[in-house]
């Protein structure tokens, strides 16, 4: 991306917090099989400070939407704090196949990481972590579910493991839905982060990150009204 593309994907910007509009398919930290990622970009994002901002948090590789960014030093410990308190909110928009039977409802399914020679992946096992997640139906249509999720614990693959197990796995998800090789990305969004007050005197955070392109149709056949209409 350009410095003017990923400045242009700032979704809120003071000055202790940037929260940026990540894009799905671009991983956050450098890997093996990541040689463009996020923070290649962060210093575009420095307006006059000395050092570009740093992850507060991580989101998957293909999801997209809202990830908050510390300005400083003090900001990232702030910030780390608040997360580890569990009071930073989250919410998450997803397109399944298939609705579950119900509205509304909890998952509380611990989750376990596994290594094998094939690599990693996570399932729900007893001897895992605690792993929570709320959810909603907000929408349905053509089989399938317009779904807002909201983790009150921070797992690894964890919406996409709960939604599976909730029998109604995410569309292009290639790791737990019923196609290895998807005809679409994975339809997972962060709608929303909400922060507190990072010190005195500093208002409270909300912001919304618009859906992506790629899930835009499946969320209208569900009843979402695109605003751009």
């Amino acid at each position: 991306m350009t410095p003017e593309e990923i400045q242009a994907r700032i979704l809120y910007k003071d000055q202790d917090v940037i929260v940026l509009d990540k894009p799905a398919g671009l991983a956050v930290h450098a890997g093996p099989n990541s040689p463009d990622h996020l923070e290649l970009y962060l210093p575009q994002l420095c307006f006059g400070w000395a050092k570009p901002p740093r992850l507060a948090h991580r989101l998957d590789r293909d999801t997209s939407g809202c990830l908050i960014l510390g300005r400083h030093d003090k900001a990232i410990s702030r910030l780390g704090k608040l997360f580890m308190a569990h009071r930073i909110g989250k919410a998450y928009w997803a397109v399944t196949t298939g609705a579950p039977d119900t509205d509304c409802g909890t998952i509380d399914a611990p989750l376990l990481k596994l290594t094998g020679k094939g690599g990693w992946r996570m399932v729900i096992d007893p001897a895992g972590q605690q792993a929570v997640t709320e959810w909603r139906v907000l929408g349905r249509g053509d089989g399938m579910a317009w779904i807002e999720c909201v983790p009150r614990t921070g797992r690894t693959h964890q919406i996409r493991l709960h939604l599976k197990a909730l029998g109604c796995p995410l569309r292009g998800d290639a790791y737990y839905g019923p196609d290895p090789n998807p005809p679409m990305r994975l339809h997972l969004h962060s709608r929303m982060v909400s922060i507190p007050p990072l010190s005195a005197g500093k208002a409270a955070i909300h912001v919304e990150a618009p859906p992506p392109d790629h899930m835009r149709a499946a969320l209208a056949a569900c009843g979402w009204a695109d605003a751009r209409a």
